[in-house]
């Protein structure tokens, strides 16, 4: 071996060492408490300063000071992080959107205070704990792996971290100390975070941005390792470490120069990309992680009246009278709202979590800037504001970067991967020679910087009236739907995956329209201003300030730019990680603690409320057949949000017992307009009273009716589907129809297979063998958005209704997506289900909320009607009405396919049913026949 590959191999060993140690702690602290630690890259920075402090600053000998810092301080933040901040969240229901926001909180927050405490300049003085060869760093490494494993493999403790990780719930019922697992690996998580500092910090530039961005690029090895495989994590660090040593030998020449030598240095971001977009999302195989969802943001804490925008406005005009160094302070304010409009738009009315806008910003800027001064070769150099636009034009498509991800993965896998973007742009765009050294000059006839910030100001109203935009009508609802339950959208119509698309490109394009005035008012280009840290701080503002209003973005760039413009670096980051650490844990700024407690007062819920599902007030889960959340005067939640593509889910068949019946609608109704979506003229409505007596536990009524005409084709069939998860089959060869004006319903056994079919059927699986048709037309490849515009209508188990929107807004979302688009519609279901459409959906009882997503399934004139456990949480009399109504559907021709546990409700109701069992259908026939079997006697 040379002596050049060597000592590149050395160094490579060395930085893999601390790469390796970040991966096992990243993997011991996900697999320990289900969250994916943000704020493992500021430990390390934190740990590192601490150390420096104690040896450089105040003369304490290296050892006891490392030993203090990584001994002491480490695993104490990491305790207090545990006691303070997530073990409430893992108590709460461990929602994936608020730990992430509140990981997010803790490394601004570390960060500010870091900047505020030894200032935002590098160090280049960090002592050196493990000096000279790597070995040493290696064999450290080495030794802690090695041990990580022992612990979890032979001893109690490993046992009960396993059960952890496979299901906290079932583990606490086993005796097991959830807390105490979770404190462990918090503990255990933050030493090694700190050790990473401590050992990179020599070697690598030690500022507040620089060392945590470093760190947290090295989570492509715990993502391929699939956070579980601690030997894959080590053994990826430590190859792409030396991969990346080696690469600095090549000096190809040319144009492709600056590109190797930029891969060469950032070839843990590369890893971070290609591990994020290929390999299976953060949480897969982790009983906490694998259905990440969607965020749900909070309303502004601030409830935005008109005099608050009057006062707003006045505000944003004082700067005409500032000069000197307050009015070009202030020309950055409206550009930076701009920015955080864009967060607004992706973030607040989508509810996906995008930490890349950052890259979009710089982009924006850099393309006006290098058009603006003739940089762009073969193009002649532009005017500044014909510049502008076209840097804008071209950038916002780029926003298909994010959006490609976006469309498959939610909650931190989609964090994971609009991050991974961020830092690519940052490390393979920003840090190219082309973006040196560039000082467009502003347009002209906007010099002056009052002349300037009046443009912006021309310009940022014209984006807040077409954000405020996006809050109405078909598109709004349409958004509001996709942010609270992705799943429920998709099966309302909504063109989910086309919606983020447009979403984020039009994120990016407002991103690039505040970048791109920024760098013109400032004069320069500044690649640190838009590096994925800053990105960072950005998102936490917007979320804490409340993502779903236009304002924040004015509140938060007037906070944002005077801070970090004032003497005081990081006093920005430190107020805004205060408030991401107490949003995210579930403080509602409107009212105070709200953790756990569900849905928060006012139009819209606070940050994560409702996302595990708990109804407000302390009741139980939404459709939970544990007689504990279904009492007509216990207000129920809206449940988890799961994802919507043709994939298959990582989920089992779940196991319920009998519901207890809450509110009771009652009264007839009969669907008479041929449509399923008009009620008989003088009839009573379906969810109407239900007379005396109909809630005090009598039995249900006998609703059989007078047989109908029953087409003689099945509408809807499946023919030999075959779903398998692991290997397992789940359903095999399964072949069952509805026809027209038929009531079938699919019985069995809990874990027989029957939601993985009611999914094929809907579109929410796609099956691995078999077809799937739709009056005789092959629809096994559509999504389930196209399903319900073919005609095939669907609910849930578990609730999906929208609580952002009011009872008329989640009929109109089925209205405006459905096969058939009739405004008529809602009136007319909220007449025939005795609703009150100026009601908001947060709050309602279990009944009404399965009212509306039953009507929400109507209003677009289906054809097929797909029911999912629908009576859960519903008493008898309303059973009674939801039978009647289910009769008069079915008389009007709509096919009708229920999977129900209720056994008396399918004698009562069904023209055919199918048992299931073990993933095959066993048995079917008329209920009379099929149902003298026990459901598990299989022929």
């Amino acid at each position: 071996m040379s002596s050049l590959t060597y000592d590149l191999t050395l160094a490579g060993l060395s930085v893999g060492a601390a790469a390796a140690l970040t991966g096992i702690g990243l993997i011991v602290t996900y697999r320990a408490t289900g969250v994916l630690n943000f704020a493992h890259g500021a430990v390390a920075m934190l740990c590192a300063y601490l150390l420096r402090q104690l040896v450089v600053e105040w003369g304490v000998p290296l050892w006891p000071a490392a030993a203090l810092v990584l001994l002491v301080a480490a695993p104490g933040l990491g305790l207090a992080l545990d006691r303070w901040v997530f073990a409430p969240l893992a108590r709460s229901g461990g929602d994936p959107a608020r730990t992430l926001v509140a990981s997010t909180g803790v490394f601004v927050l570390l960060v500010g205070a870091v900047a505020l405490v030894w200032g935002t300049g590098a160090r280049e003085d960090a002592p050196t704990l493990i000096g000279g060869e790597p070995w040493g760093q290696l064999a450290v490494a080495c030794a802690i792996g090695a041990g990580v494993w022992a612990v979890t493999r032979w001893t109690r403790f490993g046992g009960e971290l396993r059960a952890v990780v496979d299901n906290r719930s079932l583990a606490v019922l086993g005796g097991v100390d959830a807390d105490r697992v979770a404190a462990v690996g918090w503990a255990f998580g933050t030493f090694t975070a700190g050790l990473t500092g401590v050992l990179l910090a020599p070697s690598v530039r030690l500022d507040p941005y620089g060392l945590p961005l470093l760190v947290m690029e090295v989570v492509a090895v715990a993502v391929a390792a699939g956070m579980r495989r601690l030997g894959v994590a080590m053994g990826a660090a430590l190859a792409i470490a030396v991969a990346q040593s080696q690469l600095t030998r090549l000096h190809p020449g040319g144009w492709a120069e600056p590109l190797v030598q930029a891969v060469g240095a950032n070839l843990f971001v590369v890893a971070l990309v290609v591990a994020v977009v290929v390999m299976k999302g953060v949480g897969a195989g982790s009983a906490r992680g694998a259905d990440a969802v969607p965020l749900k943001v909070t309303r502004g804490w601030v409830r935005v009246a008109p005099p608050v925008w009057l006062v707003a406005g006045v505000l944003f005009l004082l700067p005409f009278g500032f000069a000197g160094t307050d009015l070009r302070t202030s020309v950055q304010v409206p550009a930076m709202a701009l920015i955080l409009l864009s967060l607004v738009v992706v973030t607040g009315r989508a509810g996906q979590l995008a930490l890349g806008q950052g890259a979009f910003a710089g982009l924006g800027a850099l393309f006006t800037a290098l058009l603006a001064t003739g940089g762009v070769p073969g193009v002649p150099q532009l005017p500044g504001l014909l510049a502008l636009l076209v840097g804008v034009t071209v950038v916002a498509p780029l926003g298909l970067l994010t959006a490609a991800p976006a469309i498959r993965r939610q909650g931190l896998a989609l964090a994971l991967a609009t991050f991974a973007v961020g830092v690519g742009v940052s490390r393979f765009v920003f840090a190219q020679p082309y973006a040196a050294g560039l000082a467009p000059s502003r347009p002209a006839g906007f010099g002056d910087d009052r002349a300037f910030y009046a443009l912006e100001l021309v310009v940022l109203a014209g984006a807040l009236v077409m954000v405020g935009g996006l809050r109405r009508g078909r598109v709004g609802r349409a958004l509001a739907a996709v942010r609270d339950h992705e799943a429920g959208a998709s099966a309302a119509g909504v063109g989910v995956p086309g919606l983020k698309v447009a979403v984020f490109v039009v994120g990016a394009g407002l991103a690039a329209l505040g970048g791109g005035l920024l760098t013109l008012g400032l004069g320069t280009f500044t690649p640190e201003a838009y590096d994925p840290v800053r990105g960072l701080l950005w998102f936490a503002a917007v979320v804490v300030l409340g993502a779903d209003t236009p304002f924040t973005a004015l509140a938060a760039a007037a906070l944002l730019v005077p801070l970090d413009a004032g003497p005081q670096g990081g006093a920005a980051a430190l107020a805004i990680g205060v408030l991401g650490v107490a949003v995210g844990r579930g403080w509602d700024l409107r009212r105070g603690w709200a953790l756990g407690g569900g849905v928060a007062a006012g139009p819209g819920p606070a940050l994560g409320a409702g996302l595990g599902g708990e109804a407000p007030g302390g009741g139980g889960r939404v459709g939970d057949r544990s007689g504990t959340g279904a009492q007509s005067d216990r207000p129920a939640a809206q449940p988890e949000p799961r994802g919507t593509q043709a994939v298959r889910p990582a989920h089992t068949e779940q196991t319920e017992a009998t519901p207890q019946r809450g509110e009771a609608p009652g009264g007839g109704g009969r669907v008479g307009d041929g449509r399923g979506t008009g009620a008989r003229s003088g009839g009573a409505p379906v969810g109407g009273a239900a007379g005396p007596g109909a809630t005090d536990g009598a039995a249900r009524p006998t609703v059989r009716a007078a047989r109908h005409h029953v087409g003689a084709e099945s509408l809807l069939q499946a023919d030999q589907v075959s779903v398998a998860y692991g290997g397992r089959g789940v359903v095999r060869h399964v072949s069952v129809g509805v026809r027209r004006g038929e009531v079938a319903a699919v019985v069995g056994a809990n874990g027989a297979g029957k939601s993985t079919l009611f999914h094929c059927l809907a579109g929410t699986v796609r099956p691995d063998a078999g077809r799937v048709r739709l009056d005789g037309r092959d629809v096994t490849r559509l999504p389930a958005h196209a399903r319900t515009r073919r005609g095939i209508a669907r609910t849930f188990q578990q609730l999906a209704v929208f609580p952002t929107l009011t009872v008329a807004e989640n009929i109109r979302v089925g209205a405006d997506h459905g096969r058939v688009r009739d405004p008529a519609a809602t009136p007319r279901l909220l007449r025939l289900l005795d609703l009150r459409g100026e009601q908001r959906t947060d709050g309602l009882p279990t009944g009404t909320l399965r009212r509306i997503e039953l009507a929400r399934a109507l209003a677009g004139d289906p054809r097929v009607l797909l029911l999912d456990e629908p009576t859960a949480g519903l008493d008898p009399a309303e059973v009674a009405a939801l039978s009647r109504l289910l009769r008069a559907l079915a008389a009007d021709g709509v096919a009708v396919l229920v999977v129900e546990h209720d056994l008396d409700l399918v004698a009562e109701l069904a023209d055919t049913v199918h048992v299931m069992a073990a993933g095959r259908i066993v048995r079917s026939g008329p209920p009379g026949s099929v149902l003298d079997h026990p459901l598990d006697d299989t022929p």
